[in-house]
């Protein structure tokens, strides 16, 4: 506490030399990038433990600190009196079904979270626009994919992963991106997920994921559409990869049943 009351003191010390006011300053924000600097860079990855009795799977407990403080979650809210399903899907690049996901959902009258790179949003415009048009979030999942930890050694290069598509995305919808992150793999640290915080982003993880991500070795849609089912519940976020076949075959099916179990799909706040 000590080392950081004395970096702050000595850089407002500077600044006032400048000519700047202190109180343009935002002593909150450059106190919590010291502290976050400060924080432990131990990668890990995300897991959860899944059940087939629609409760809400436990997580990693070895955690030293909790995911509320960095403004990380991994369910979303739970509506009274009803069961709510948070879809979201992973856009790293285009495998020709995102199109065909979004007339599922247009038809069923769903709307999801598309994370999305900047390779995406530079390679595949008229899909992001369309994501738009229709109601959908379309959110950050960095410029290059990395594992986030890698490369908090500089805030710059940190930020950028996180701007570069903030920026291309308001260059093609002339809107401000969502703040809402997804790690590339699920792979963060401690300091990755305050980072992330400092820069006004809410870290989103999930409690349902299945190998659906290769698209030359896709599970079959009878094995996807049980497995998915069995593994709803109440506030679930259901993490899917739209160059998925599987999946854009199956998504309309799933839909119909898990509102036939009473389930209703909304946007994460």
């Amino acid at each position: 506490m000590k080392k950081v009351t004395y970096i702050l003191s000595l850089l407002l010390v500077c600044i006032s030399l400048t000519g700047f006011s202190i109180s343009s300053l935002n002593t909150s924000s450059i106190k919590n990038n010291i502290k976050s600097v400060e924080l432990d860079n131990t990668t890990i990855d995300w897991f959860f433990i899944p059940n087939d009795k629609s409760e809400t799977p436990e997580i990693n407990d070895k955690l030293t600190f909790k995911l509320s403080d960095y403004n990380a979650i991994y369910t979303g809210p739970k509506i009274p009196n009803k069961k709510s399903l948070y879809l979201t899907f992973d856009e790293g690049y285009e495998e020709g079904y995102s199109n065909k996901i979004l007339d599922v959902l247009k038809e069923k009258n769903v709307k999801a979270t598309f994370f999305v790179t900047s390779y995406y949003i530079s390679s595949s415009p008229d899909i992001v626009k369309r994501m738009v048009e229709e109601g959908h979030i379309v959110a950050n999942h960095s410029m290059h994919h990395y594992s986030m930890p890698s490369v908090t050694y500089s805030a710059d290069v940190f930020n950028k992963e996180i701007s570069d598509v903030e920026t291309r995305y308001k260059e093609l919808t002339k809107q401000d991106m969502p703040k809402l992150f997804r790690p590339p793999m699920g792979k963060y640290s401690q300091k990755s997920l305050a980072m992330t915080n400092d820069l006004g982003y809410k870290t989103v993880f999930w409690s349902f994921a299945y190998g659906d991500y290769e698209p030359a070795n896709q599970p079959s849609p009878g094995y996807a559409k049980q497995h998915i089912l069995s593994h709803l519940h109440d506030g679930g976020i259901l993490l899917l990869h739209a160059v998925s076949k599987t999946n854009s075959e199956i998504l309309g099916e799933v839909i119909d049943e898990a509102r036939n179990k009473g389930y209703e799909f909304y946007l994460l706040p």
